[in-house]
């Protein structure tokens, strides 16, 4: 039995993209390999998935499965799109003269038998990891392919865990007179220690020593995007949250902002002018 690909996503076959594409997060999300290292069961959901996504989400490659002009594995199903309709059986009213089945093929589909065109080779899937810095700023890296070719890999801001690359023809070869097939470059991003992402806005959380807090001042915080002054008001308490407009994930046109927290910190407990202070002398 053919796979269904909307059943693969648990979606119906009148989604919208945004549903398609709700559907395969939270399937990437709860099947992805990095989360469950040596479970084959849900590598293999996920795997199937992502598979699922690439057609369900290029609407060309949709309408072509809709259609049956296309399988589960986006391979040709040497049927193509019906052209209209002939006139029953035969051809100038000879009954079966020539190929029966060619005859048949004419009454569905029009136009005779359809044969397939050469077959694209197959598609290569590589799973890539990169930093959260390029996946919030953008970035164009090396990548080293299977055959040993060095490709210039642009990576798009904004990309995000369970998202894929396509780089066309950069897959195997058919064999024959078809074109390649593509590279699917299938996205890890690294988590990171200091900036968590909340959709286009990044957070994250700055030490502030007690005197900058107290009587104002600036602290060096490490952007995605590189090193800024931080200026912090007059009688700042822990908890209060600065906004970074612009400096959050760098979408073209309209790019996230960076919200600091702050977290008052005492540099040295046990300054004698600290603890003076602090007993009210």
């Amino acid at each position: 039995m053919s796979k269904d690909l909307y059943g693969i996503l648990g979606v119906s076959r009148t989604a919208s993209g945004d549903d398609i594409r709700r559907a395969y997060k939270r399937k990437a999300k709860e099947n992805h390999p990095d989360l469950h290292p040596n479970d084959a069961a849900k590598a293999e959901t996920f795997k199937s998935a992502s598979s699922a996504y690439e057609i369900l989400s290029d609407r060309e490659k949709r309408a072509q499965y809709d259609r049956g002009e296309i399988d589960a594995d986006g391979n040709p199903t040497g049927f193509g799109q019906a052209q209209g309709h002939g006139g029953g059986f035969g051809r100038g009213g000879s009954g079966f003269q020539g190929d029966p089945f060619e005859d048949i093929l004419s009454g569905m589909f029009g136009g005779g038998r359809r044969r397939p065109g050469p077959r694209k080779g197959a598609d290569m899937r590589y799973r890539v990891e990169i930093s959260f810095e390029d996946a919030v700023t953008g970035a164009k890296r090396e990548m080293t392919m299977a055959d040993g070719r060095v490709l210039n890999i642009s990576i798009p801001a904004g990309i995000e865990t369970g998202q894929s690359l396509r780089l066309k023809s950069q897959g195997k070869a058919s064999g024959g007179s078809g074109p390649p097939g593509d590279a699917i470059l299938e996205i890890i991003v690294r988590q990171n220690k200091v900036w968590t992402r909340d959709g286009n806005d990044i957070r994250m959380t700055v030490p502030v020593p007690l005197k900058i807090a107290v009587l104002g001042g600036q602290v060096d915080v490490e952007t995605p995007m590189g090193p800024i002054a931080l200026k912090i008001p007059e009688g700042s308490n822990s908890g209060a949250t600065l906004r970074l407009r612009g400096k959050g994930v760098q979408i073209s046109g309209k790019p996230g902002h960076l919200y600091a927290r702050l977290e008052i910190v005492i540099q040295d407990p046990k300054d004698p002018k600290l603890r003076d202070w602090a007993r009210g002398n």
